[in-house]
């Protein structure tokens, strides 16, 4: 048996679900944009077994980007969960049959409520979908199950479904990434675009003088441990020394351990605020292949270095 090729036709048997799926996108989809873009209340989730595991992807894909939400279990809400809801929450039922029972049994009371309903099933014709607001077409031709019985290329078309909802909102709203990194200041985008220099700066900045010599501008970069200090000329910045700068100096010329730090600086070195992103510090090094930065203040002070690896 060749796992390969099974596994290939599973992967464009369900390419070409998801292909059909946007080809049957209609106005249906466009209305429920637009009702979950004036929903006072929050995007309410609700689909039991894998549509429910589904639906709490919706929800964290959701709240992560702009739009209030909260998955509701079914069977939960029919026992007292239903206080959780308010008249002006928006309802996000998933059901691929569209009769789910725990689900149907939880449509009168959002009835008397005066919520609204968006339905995602793959009949048109079921109980959910008649009653509900907005019906989205997730159906599929076959589930890529070699039995079309366990809940694949249907669960795909769900997902898919909900990650359009969600890319439509976040283009709606302009959702930028400085607010996807307020909701996630625990992963690596977060830290990145909210972390400022002056959060990971070496502060106060190793310093030294043109007229320092070369071995007392060895022992500042040594004692710093940073490998690098910034040269002042009468509070100015005037320049900045690293180990590349001493091993290419050494390499060109071994007597210039007997000159003083102005024949081996690099001038008008960069700098930054203090108050940039350190996604901006780190990019403007790589573009202008540097490995240190000089950090300034608003009135032009140097406060301190920071080097790409921080």
């Amino acid at each position: 048996m060749n796992h390969l090729n099974i596994a290939k036709e599973a992967l464009i048997a369900q390419a070409q679900a998801v292909n059909l799926l946007a080809d049957r996108l209609n106005g249906e989809f466009q209305s429920a944009v637009e009702l979950l873009l004036g929903c006072q209340g929050r995007a309410v989730v609700c689909g039991m077994g894998k549509s429910g595991l589904i639906g709490k992807k919706m929800v964290a894909t959701f709240a992560s980007t702009g739009t209030p939400s909260f998955f509701l279990h079914p069977a939960e809400a029919f026992h007292g969960d239903l206080g959780m809801l308010k008249p002006i929450d928006v309802l996000i039922l998933i059901s691929y049959s569209g009769e789910t029972d725990e689900l149907i049994k939880l449509i009168p009371s959002l009835k008397s409520f005066g919520n609204k309903i968006i339905a995602m099933t793959g009949n048109g014709q079921s109980t959910l979908a008649k009653h509900a607001d907005i019906w989205l077409d997730i159906s599929v031709e076959r589930e890529v199950c070699p039995n079309n019985l366990a809940p694949t290329t249907s669960t795909l078309a769900t997902m898919a479904m909900g990650d359009a909802l969600a890319v439509a909102l976040i283009e709606a709203i302009q959702f930028k990434p400085m607010d996807f990194a307020r909701y996630h200041p625990g992963g690596s985008l977060g830290r990145k675009l909210l972390t400022r220099v002056r959060d990971v700066m070496h502060s106060p900045a190793p310093v030294v003088t043109p007229d320092t010599t070369f071995h007392d501008c060895l022992l500042v970069m040594t004692r710093s441990r940073l490998g690098l200090t910034v040269v002042m000329d009468e509070d100015k910045l005037v320049g900045i020394v690293t180990d590349g700068d001493l091993r290419r100096a050494l390499l060109e010329d071994e007597t210039i351990i007997n000159s003083l730090v102005a024949q081996f600086m690099t001038i008008d070195p960069h700098t930054i605020n203090e108050a940039a992103q350190l996604s901006e510090a780190e990019s403007y090094m790589r573009e202008n292949k540097i490995r240190a930065l000089a950090v300034s203040d608003d009135e032009k002070n140097v406060v301190g270095v920071v080097e790409i690896f921080d």
